[in-house]
């Protein structure tokens, strides 16, 4: 706790860095701010009754990473999720356009022209999105209350796109302006704001649980239990987001004029999560179009109403299909961001060869095989990670499972487990995930900037070290 206190008073008792930080938390509560205007013409009471009846479709992830501004409909709704989408998909063209692939190497200049691509893919997605979101209200009705739009029309839907447009680039501006002139990536950190700030609805609602001994007289276990598992899951996270695996990597000697160059040994780091967050991003937006279609069409198709429920959380098939969906951008996105026969090539290039393995295809093929175990390891955790919060909320539903294998569960499985706790565990899944990482990033940020003024850092013993390795 000393290291801890000593550290922030160096970080408040150095003018730069007291700037940044301080530049950081104001533009992080001008977006907090922006969370309490609505958007002109929304009934929102029957918006909120919508959201809970849907929890399971498209309409949560924005709201997620909206920070709970879609819920309310609010000028930043969209959040950041256009910028996200835009970063994503540029990202996919970068690896298959030849002219994104040139700007990407010819360095700081590239890259700005990249990021002013994605500005303006972040606005042409967001006025779609909005148009989309004011039709989609337009055409809802909430059972036993009135529409959800006060005055449907054109007039409704332009003033709908103009807001939520102008609001989803102003949090555009407001990331960038951090990561320029604050402390962290800007982005990451909006993000981060908009989960954490529901962890005190989460905390009363625990609280309330306990008060009303909501599961009888197990309720003191449960609650001891509750925490240690969530004490435990967030250092798992903390352990396997720092993990890597160091490959030894000589190089040889080279005579230039009187210097002699290399020599020396160093490492290749792999990650042991190199896909990050965006596996779970990507598997989560795949498995909540069957009950967005069911929302749109709602009165139309019972068949698919019923479909739609085999993706709700708990059932087996969302558990099998979500692991699997996991697992496989885990690889597709290490494929895209990692090429081992590049890598190989630029070793040997420059005299470098890992001990023991022939240089050139060799290399690649032994660089291939164990980040393709990696990449294994951290999709199950990926899964792991995700599904686990999920049971706890809702149980895993085997009892749906069909035949005798259903009613068998149905009989024997205690209750918990079927329907879980019915416990607010807010930081579930992916919102776990975007915690802890970028509490990681920010702190690692944190300690080289202290380090480099001759400070101690947060940890005397090591470094923290960041997810990016």
């Amino acid at each position: 706790m000393k290291k801890l206190v000593e550290a922030f008073r160096n970080i408040f008792s150095t003018p730069d860095l007291r700037n940044r930080v301080l530049f950081t938390l104001a533009l992080l509560g001008v977006y907090r701010f922006g969370a309490f205007i609505p958007t002109p013409g929304i009934n929102t009471d029957a918006l909120q009754q919508l959201f809970e009846q849907n929890r399971g479709s498209m309409l949560g992830i924005i709201d997620l990473f909206s920070g709970g501004n879609f819920r309310r409909l609010t000028i930043f709704a969209l959040g950041i999720m256009p910028y996200i989408t835009s970063s994503i998909i540029l990202q996919l063209l970068v690896v298959v356009w030849p002219y994104l692939e040139r700007l990407q190497k010819e360095g700081e200049l590239g890259r700005r022209k990249i990021t002013q691509y994605t500005r303006y893919l972040t606005i042409i997605l967001s006025a779609f999105q909005s148009f989309a979101i004011a039709r989609t209200l337009e055409s809802q009705t909430i059972t036993g209350a009135q529409g959800l739009v006060y005055h449907p029309g054109v007039r409704f839907i332009l003033m709908t796109m103009l807001t939520l447009t102008t609001g989803s680039a102003f949090i555009m501006w407001l990331g960038e302006q951090i990561s320029d002139r604050g402390i962290g990536n800007g982005m990451s950190l909006i993000i981060f704001a908009g989960i954490v700030v529901g962890l005190p609805r989460a905390v009363k609602d625990l609280w309330d649980k306990v008060a009303n001994r909501e599961w009888g007289s197990f309720t003191p276990i449960a609650i001891v239990v509750l925490l240690a598992l969530m004490i435990a899951v967030v250092a798992f996270i903390v352990f396997v987001e720092g993990g890597q695996r160091r490959i030894p990597v000589q190089y040889a000697k080279r005579v230039m004029g009187r210097k002699v160059m290399g020599g020396q040994m160093t490492y290749l780091p792999l990650r042991v999560n190199s896909g990050g967050v965006i596996p779970p991003i990507f598997a989560s937006s795949l498995l909540t179009f069957p009950p967005t279609l069911a929302l749109l069409f709602q009165s139309r198709s019972t068949h698919l109403q019923k479909f739609s429920q085999m993706f709700n959380w708990g059932e087996p098939v969302y558990t099998v299909v979500y692991v699997v969906l996991i697992i496989f951008f885990a690889f597709f996105y290490v494929g895209i961001i990692f090429n081992p026969t590049e890598l190989a090539d630029n070793m040997r290039k420059y005299g470098g060869f890992v001990p023991g393995i022939r240089p050139g295809r060799n290399t690649s093929e032994y660089i291939n095989r164990i980040l393709s175990r990696l990449t294994l390891v951290g999709g199950v955790y990926l899964a792991i990670v995700c599904l686990l919060p999920e049971w706890m909320i809702s149980g895993i539903h085997l009892q749906h499972l069909p035949g005798v294998l259903g009613t068998w569960f149905d009989n024997h499985a205690p209750n918990f487990v079927l329907y879980g706790l019915g416990v607010a565990f807010y930081f579930g899944g992916t919102s776990l995930l975007i915690v802890v990482g970028v509490a990681m990033d920010t702190v690692q940020q944190l300690e080289a900037q202290l380090v480099m003024r001759n400070y101690e850092g947060f940890v005397r013993k090591g470094r923290v070290r960041s997810r990016r390795g």
